[in-house]
């Protein structure tokens, strides 16, 4: 009699050791993965970090990789005068800034994929009728085309130039997270709301480190 109680004891404290372990990660999210562009290199993949660009924002400031340094990045481009997704796009940018308004490791940056028509007095323009007063937490960019293109196509996938499109573009609501060395960690469906309720999640995350 006196061991089937041992071992059954023994068993309950496996059990109990193993539900503790397990309370201990269960809600504790996994690292978020890096993403990109990357190459293989002895089997493994080598991800390349967003490469540096220098623009000008709404208030003809320059805004560059240097100027970012330790600020984690929401992405995302536009046009001005897209008539089809960019307002929508542009409401869950929104909701990003207000669910952290007093974080200053938080920055926003919108790129033209219009530089053309979209000047720094047009961007100034746009970003004031959001209610966007301060260019420190969200810069909206324009600049050299080429520069704006590679960033969107190599390194984002978002932006193809069709003149059957509505506005000139075929571009994708994508929503983008970078982190303070420049990596892709998370996309987020801009027309998907409960996409982008995700990512807030995700920026939490990396905000936590």
């Amino acid at each position: 009699m006196t061991t089937p109680r041992f071992s059954f004891a023994i068993s309950g404290l496996k059990v109990w050791v193993v539900c503790f372990f397990c309370l201990l990660g269960c809600n504790r999210p996994d690292p978020l993965p890096v993403l990109g562009p990357y190459e293989k290199l002895d089997g493994n993949k080598i991800y390349h970090p967003v490469p540096d660009f220098q623009l000008l924002d709404q208030n003809g400031d320059t805004v560059s990789t240097a100027s970012l340094k330790g600020k984690l990045r929401i992405v995302d481009f536009f046009f001005t005068s897209c008539p089809s997704i960019c307002p929508k796009v542009q409401l869950q940018m929104l909701k990003i800034r207000e669910a952290f308004p007093a974080e200053e490791q938080l920055v926003l940056l919108s790129y033209s994929i219009d530089p053309k028509r979209d000047t720094v007095e047009r961007l100034l323009h746009y970003a004031t009728n959001l209610g966007i007063t301060d260019a420190r937490k969200w810069h909206f960019l324009t600049g050299d085309r080429q520069q704006i293109y590679d960033l969107a196509d190599d390194y984002f996938n978002i932006v193809v130039e069709d003149a059957s499109a509505p506005g000139g573009f075929d571009h994708s609501g994508r929503i983008v997270l970078v982190d303070t060395a420049g990596y892709i960690r998370a996309y987020a469906n801009g027309l998907n709301p409960a996409s982008v309720d995700t990512l807030l999640e995700d920026i939490q995350q990396l905000l936590n480190k």
